[in-house]
């Protein structure tokens, strides 16, 4: 009967997760989907202290306590730029846990020369080598979104050989570990050969393509959870594990197709640019051209059909309330205001439509690329706020570039583009962006919150 109820209550907590991934896919549902998602958990880890009965309710309720003052102070103190680091750091948490959860079952279970079951053995070597990976790679991309370590991609002669040869270690380690369960010292030596590979996957891979491993590294933490729910027979532990595994690899790979990058590649630790292209001064050479907040009004004034393209200088400028006013502004004068959206804008998917929420912008003026582009000529002001990698043509022009083939919002095309951005600074992928220096196009240079408060100003005097 116990064993009854506690099944039931593991398949309860699978069918919430379940809804929750369901409820995050429409902003509409999405608080839904975090609430049922965390009542799924915390049921979930109540059933499985409560039935291990290592600890009471008052320690359950002791932890409970203590991790949501924890999880508070992050969401208060946690500015959305910095949640992508958040993330690789809950991803790295993922994985070091599993490591040390199947490294201590490894222990427990050749007590007294005890010899585990083929298929503990198999989940724990799988948990400790993903584990290990997950944990390092993950405080590498941390480090890089970060800005504590170098962003850009770090290269040197042999390194895909070195990565092979660790890996061939990795799994001649990890059948040690199946084979002789007894010799912890294989589990351990594991653990350090994959901890390296986990830094030398990640550390070539440059700032541009950032977003894409970690979204990877959730699908790797899904994974070593996974395995870690074999090694515990615990059944909320595998699906737990699948689900985020699955669904971490789903989005890899369409951010992959965002960017035009190989999945392949990206497992392997290959997305370094691919040519050095020309220089900032040889893309600018003068023809950049400068304009005030003032002569903007004037272009809002004169247009009928305005495309909002946020980036991560809005984010970091907290601009996404005085854009929603400039809109309303526009839309009070009979202009219509789209907002355009990259799928990977920012630092992590979804990063300017959770900003955008935040200000209460509709759902409906969102507009992703591929919906925009194929109108985007008619749009007769294109106000970018802090965009970059994401609106640059290269993409389309140059197949030396380390963005070349990457889909990108044309704005280029559209009548006018208006630039806010503090300086003529690249972006992640580290290169200059022409469309700074074209006919129509103008650069409105200062922060992205200050600025716009200054257009919407402008207007009122108009």
């Amino acid at each position: 009967m116990t064993d009854l109820l506690i099944n039931g209550g593991y398949l309860v907590a699978a069918v919430l997760f379940i809804f929750g991934l369901k409820g995050l896919t429409h902003p509409r549902t999405a608080v839904r989907g975090n609430l049922l998602g965390s009542c799924g958990m915390l049921l979930a880890i109540v059933i499985t202290l409560t039935d291990q009965g290592i600890v009471g309710f008052e320690v359950i309720l002791a932890g409970i306590v203590i991790g949501a003052a924890i999880g508070a102070v992050l969401a208060v103190k946690i500015e959305m730029t910095s949640m992508p680091e958040l993330v690789a750091l809950f991803n790295g948490f993922g994985g070091i846990a599993s490591v040390l959860v199947a490294g201590a079952a490894l222990i427990e279970s050749t007590l007294n020369g005890g010899v585990p079951f083929t298929q503990v053995t198999v989940a724990i070597a799988a948990s400790g080598l993903i584990g290990a990976v997950t944990f390092w790679g993950s405080l590498v991309a941390f480090g890089k979104l970060k800005g504590l370590i170098n962003e850009n991609a770090v290269l040197f002669s042999g390194q895909q050989v070195i990565n092979a040869v660790l890996a061939i270690i990795a799994l001649a380690l990890s059948a040690g570990v199946i084979i002789d369960p007894s010799n912890l010292m294989l589990y351990w030596g594991l653990v350090a050969v994959a901890s390296l590979l986990g830094v030398l996957l990640v550390i070539p891979i440059g700032g541009a393509d950032m977003p894409v491993v970690v979204a990877l590294l959730n699908s790797y933490s899904g994974l070593a959870a996974a395995a870690t729910g074999f090694v515990l027979s615990n059944n909320v532990l595998i699906i737990t594990g699948s689900l985020v595994g699955a669904s971490g690899l789903i989005l890899t790979e369409i951010m992959c197709r965002a960017m035009n990058r190989s999945l392949t590649n990206v497992l392997f630790g290959v997305l370094a640019p691919t040519g050095g292209g020309a220089t900032a001064d040889e893309v600018y050479a003068g023809r950049v051209k400068s304009a005030s907040p003032e002569e903007v009004a004037l272009l809002f004034d004169a247009a009928r059909r305005v495309a909002i393209v946020p980036g991560y200088g809005m984010a970091v400028s907290q601009a996404q309330h005085p854009v929603a006013n400039l809109a309303s502004v526009l839309n009070e004068r009979g202009i219509e205001v789209e907002y355009a959206v990259h799928p990977v804008a920012g630092r992590m998917p979804g990063h300017m439509n959770v900003l955008l929420a935040e200000a209460d912008v509709p759902y409906e003026a969102l507009k992703d690329m591929d919906d925009i582009n194929p109108y985007i000529d008619q749009i007769d002001v294109a106000l970018i706020i802090g965009a970059n990698d994401v609106v640059n043509p290269l993409a389309r022009t140059d197949p030396t570039s380390a963005i070349a083939g990457m889909p990108i919002i044309d704005v280029d095309k559209a009548k006018t583009v208006v630039i806010i951005k503090r300086s003529l600074s690249p972006g992640f992928a580290g290169i200059p962006n022409p469309l700074f220096a074209l006919d129509n196009s103008l650069m409105l240079f200062g922060d992205g919150k200050k600025m716009v408060l200054d257009i919407i100003a402008a207007l009122k005097d108009t």
